[in-house]
């Protein structure tokens, strides 16, 4: 039986938590305050690209906020909000690229959280990067050059990886 090389592994580039809320202001503020609460990570507003004047949105308006983690904190948040979905997925949420993401309708079903009147109930979106050593190739200063073909994490691996190495039943 051969081992897999080390360049082949599969492995956890970062998890972005995005709480999306279509508007400015207090509402805003309180999503922001909430994936402080459980990330522990400071936040980042995102800003609107296009223009829909039927919601009242325009282009640069502020309408959401997302937390990027990584390392040992992309792995313990991950763990506690596949506990939320009770470690399953479906196979609809891994796309050609081996990424994969999932909503949470509620963010007190993560374990640990804790309800607040203020700030009501709101859901978010887990969007989980993996990556495979060698992929700086691609986002490096000098000589940027493509992932080959051969070197690419495709679904089945991204699969392959969240049952083995986090225990998710994929359906």
């Amino acid at each position: 039986m051969s081992k897999e090389s080390i360049m082949k592994q599969v492995g956890l580039e970062k998890v972005t938590v995005n709480m999306g809320v279509g508007q400015g202001g207090e509402e805003l503020e309180k999503a922001v305050t909430i994936l402080t609460q459980i990330t522990g990570a400071k936040p980042l507003k995102t800003l609107s690209k296009i223009r829909q004047p039927t919601w009242g949105i325009r282009e640069g308006l502020p309408i959401g906020a997302k937390v990027t983690l990584r390392k040992k904190k992309a792995a313990d948040f991950l763990k506690k909000a596949l506990q939320a979905k009770e470690n399953r997925l479906s196979a609809k949420s891994f796309d050609r690229s081996g990424n994969f993401g999932f909503g949470i309708r509620e963010y007190i079903e993560l374990p640990g959280a804790k309800y607040d009147p203020a700030l009501g109930i709101r859901g978010l979106d887990v969007l989980v990067t993996l990556a495979r050593p060698g992929y700086r190739i691609k986002r490096r200063k000098l000589r940027k050059q493509k992932v080959p073909l051969r070197h690419r994490i495709l679904k089945e691996d991204a699969i392959r990886f969240a049952r083995e190495k986090l225990g998710v039943d994929v359906q």
